[in-house]
C-alpha cells in the first residue's frame, strides 16, 4: 500500500463561498495540488524513501538523495502544504480557538487579536511565492514565521500547527493584487477545531 496518498478535500469546491471561490478552490486542489503530488511520488519511486511518510521525508532533508533533493523539498512541500491547508479550513469556521491553544496565544501573543495582527503582518509583507505559518517551535512555544516557495517549518524541527497560501494561485481569480484582503477574510474560515487537533497531538 503507498504510504502517502493524495488527500481529497473534506468539503465541495464551493464551501468556502464567499470568502475562496469555487473556481480557486477547484484549480488550486485539482491541479496545483495534484502536480505536486504526482511529482513526488515520481521521484521518490524505487528509492528508500518511497515507505516513509511525506512529514518525516521533510523532516530530515539531508538525508534525501542529493541528486533529488531539491525536487523532493519543493514538491512534497508542496504536497505536505496543502495537506494542512486544506484540513485547517472549512465552512461553518471562523471566529476563535477554545482551550488549550487559546490560553497558550494569549501567553505568546498577549491576545488572540495581537496574534491575528502579528500573523497578518507576516502574511502580508512576505515577499514573493510563500506561507505564512503558526508553529510549536523547538522550545514549544508558539511562533509566527513565513517559508519561501513550498518549504515548511518541519525541516527547521518546528511543527506546523496551521498555515496560509501566499502563492498567487491562492488567491488572484478573486482578490486580485489585494493579498491583504484574502489574508483577511481567510480568518472566517479557518477550522480551530482542527488547529487545535495538531496542536493536542504534541
Amino acid at each position: 500500500m503507498q504510504v502517502n496518498q493524495f488527500l481529497e478535500l473534506p468539503y465541495s469546491y464551493d464551501a468556502l463561498e464567499p470568502y475562496i471561490d469555487a473556481k480557486t478552490m477547484e484549480i488550486h486542489h485539482s491541479k496545483h495540488h495534484r502536480k505536486y503530488y504526482d511529482t513526488f511520488i515520481d521521484l521518490i519511486k524505487g528509492t528508500d524513501l518511497e515507505s516513509e511518510r511525506i512529514e518525516d521525508v521533510l523532516a530530515y532533508p539531508n538525508e534525501i538523495p542529493e541528486n533529488i533533493r531539491q525536487k523532493v523539498i519543493n514538491n512534497g512541500g508542496g504536497y505536505f502544504n496543502h495537506n494542512i491547508f486544506w484540513e485547517i479550513m472549512g465552512p461553518n469556521a471562523g471566529g476563535e480557538p477554545e482551550g488549550k491553544l487559546m490560553q497558550s496565544i494569549n501567553e505568546n501573543f498577549g491576545s488572540f487579536e495581537d496574534f491575528k495582527m502579528k500573523f497578518n503582518e507576516v502574511a502580508t509583507t512576505h515577499f514573493g511565492s510563500g506561507w505564512a505559518w503558526l508553529v510549536l517551535n523547538s522550545d514549544d512555544k508558539l511562533q509566527i514565521m513565513p517559508t519561501l516557495n513550498q518549504d515548511n517549518p518541519i525541516s527547521k524541527s518546528n511543527f506546523p500547527l496551521m498555515g496560509i497560501d501566499l502563492w498567487e494561485h491562492a488567491y488572484y481569480l478573486k482578490y486580485q493584487n489585494k493579498r491583504p484582503e484574502y489574508i483577511e477574510n481567510w480568518w472566517n474560515v479557518v477550522n480551530w477545531e482542527n488547529v487545535l487537533s495538531r496542536y493536542n497531538q504534541i
